[in-house]
Formats: structure tokens, C-alpha cells, sequence
């Protein structure tokens, strides 16, 4: 393992870590790509499995012994070590569970191929919330949706926050970003569509005939305004969760769960 200890809180190699922001990660290659943090040894192994490249690890010192076995797959990649108050002072945070692992940003997935060959797929419009969405995937990778799709307007799902939250199941389901007029493209690929809504008009999730189609789009929308009027218009069907005790809705990342495993 290539072991560099930190001597230097002003190190040039740290900045990824200490000194940029989101959008600064994400465009730190530009125009080649950029760069997220993953935290965590186990969120940082499915990125690695997943075959994403790391480009440094920021850990500390007693935890090298604990996850030799995950550092030695990467042998060349430097790792930077220090005593926890070290790595407080540098980040400005407690470091999750001991490790990050700074890694490479992969070229932007055609949601046509996501959407080969694949039954049920979540499509989130605007959501920007990192933790709703990093929820969501979570709940889409352990009740069995195929992909996720997602509105440019959307968090990326490679924030840290949002990596963290899915638990690192952003690296095990398949998503990609959508085209602006995404409701064409999801009728060419032959889903019928469902929208999550309140709605007059709505029909009850229990309903059976949402249990036919062959491919079906489970869309989630915010939770200030919900999904768009225009995609409400162009939906097959609107759905809704039964809801008790005066309750109106639910938090959208529970409501998905909901949704993923009724459909």
C-alpha cells in the first residue's frame, strides 16, 4: 500500500477533500469529468466492485489495519493517514466511519441502454434533495426496481450526501439522467407511466389493473409542488397511497418504498 501520512494540513493532495465544494468535484476535470467522495469501507467497496477508479484515500491511522484487505486492491493509489483530531481539524467534520476514498466521476450513462431489457424503473422529476434521493435509491436497489431515472433538475446521485445515505446502492442499480421532454422517450421505450400524486382522480396502489403492464415508470416529483401538471396530463395513470389518521402524504423517499414494492 502506497502510506503517506499527513505531515501537512496544507497539503496540495488534500484539497479534494478539504477545500472543494460539489460543483467543484464535479467539473475538476473539465471538460473530461470530475471527481465524488465516497465515505465509508463498505459504500467504498461497492464502488469499487461497480469498477469505479480511486484516485486517493483519506483514512485514519488505526483504522488502516481493519481494511488492509480493500487497500490492497488498490496497491498505487496514495493513502493519506492521520489520528482522528488530525482529521477533524482538516475536514472540519468527524469522517465517517474513518475512510474517504476520492474517485473518478464515469462518463454519463444512456438511459436508453439503462432502459433495455427492464420491467420497472423509478423516474424522480426534480427532486434536490441529496438525502431523498440518495433514500430512493436505496429503496429501489432492495425492492427490486431495475433503474433509476432522473431529471437533469434532480440532486446528482453521486453527492457525498447522497451516496452515503443510498448506502452506496448508487453504485449497484443502474440509473442514468433523462433528456428535458423525458415522457416521449419513456413511452418509445415501451413503459406505460404511473404517477405518485394526490389527486382527485387518483387511483388506489392496491388497484390490480397496475399490476399488468409490462413495463411500467413508478415517477416521483417533489415534495413541495409534486410532479409537473404537464406530466400529470401525460400519464397513464395517477396513483395514490391510502393515507390515515388525517395524514395527507408521505415523505417522497417513504412514499417510494411504498411504491416500489406494491408495483
Amino acid at each position: 500500500m502506497n502510506i503517506i501520512e499527513i505531515t501537512d494540513l496544507a497539503m496540495p493532495e488534500l484539497k479534494l477533500y478539504t477545500e472543494l465544494n460539489e460543483p467543484q468535484l464535479l467539473h475538476y476535470y473539465e471538460p473530461a469529468g470530475g471527481i465524488f467522495i465516497s465515505e465509508s469501507a463498505a459504500v467504498i467497496e461497492r464502488a469499487l466492485d461497480a469498477g469505479h477508479e480511486p484516485l486517493s484515500f483519506l483514512i485514519e491511522t488505526r483504522m488502516l489495519k481493519e481494511h488492509a484487505a480493500l487497500l490492497a486492491r488498490c496497491r498505487d493509489v496514495p493513502v493519506y493517514v492521520a489520528e482522528l483530531s488530525v482529521l477533524v481539524r482538516l475536514t472540519g467534520y468527524t469522517v465517517t466511519r474513518g475512510m474517504l476514498c476520492a474517485m473518478k466521476r464515469p462518463a454519463a450513462t444512456d438511459p436508453a441502454l439503462v432502459c433495455r431489457d427492464v420491467r420497472r424503473v423509478a423516474v424522480l422529476e426534480d427532486i434536490t434533495n441529496p438525502t431523498n434521493v440518495g433514500a430512493i435509491f436505496r429503496n429501489a436497489a432492495a425492492l427490486s426496481m431495475d433503474a433509476v431515472l432522473l431529471t437533469s433538475r434532480c440532486s446528482d446521485p453521486l453527492y457525498r450526501r447522497a451516496i452515503r445515505v443510498s448506502m452506496g446502492t448508487v453504485f449497484q442499480i443502474p440509473w442514468a439522467f433523462l433528456p428535458s421532454d423525458y415522457m416521449p422517450f419513456l413511452k418509445s421505450m415501451g413503459f406505460e407511466t404511473a404517477a405518485m400524486a394526490l389527486s382527485e382522480n387518483a387511483c388506489d396502489i392496491r388497484d390490480p389493473k397496475l399490476k399488468k403492464p409490462a413495463k411500467l415508470a413508478v415517477l416521483l416529483g417533489t415534495e413541495s409542488t409534486g410532479l409537473s401538471e404537464k406530466t400529470l396530463r401525460e400519464c397513464d395513470y395517477i396513483v395514490r397511497i391510502p393515507m390515515g389518521h388525517g395524514v395527507d402524504s408521505l415523505n417522497v423517499a417513504a412514499a417510494s418504498a411504498v411504491a416500489f414494492w406494491e408495483l
